[in-house]
């Protein structure tokens, strides 16, 4: 084993203050990316649903809007 004692490895050896703070940081880059990406992805399927909605309701026929009982104007 390249440390002899738990205590030692965490030193690092003297360098601990570096070391650990640069992997606290890659790890955060690493989970904040992977967050960032799932939130990107899921506005962008609101979004999607959105669009399709309005599509949907675009495609849709209108309803008749019933004319008896209105005044008819003549040209």
């Amino acid at each position: 084993m390249a440390f002899e004692s738990l205590n030692a490895f965490l030193n690092m050896g003297g360098y601990a203050p570096y070391v650990w703070p640069a992997w606290g940081v890659t790890l955060a880059v690493l989970v904040g990316g992977g967050l960032q990406a799932v939130a990107e992805h899921r506005r962008r399927l609101r979004e999607l649903r959105r669009r399709q909605r309005r599509a949907a309701a675009d495609a849709a026929p209108r309803e008749a809007v019933p004319t008896e009982g209105r005044p008819t104007r003549f040209p």
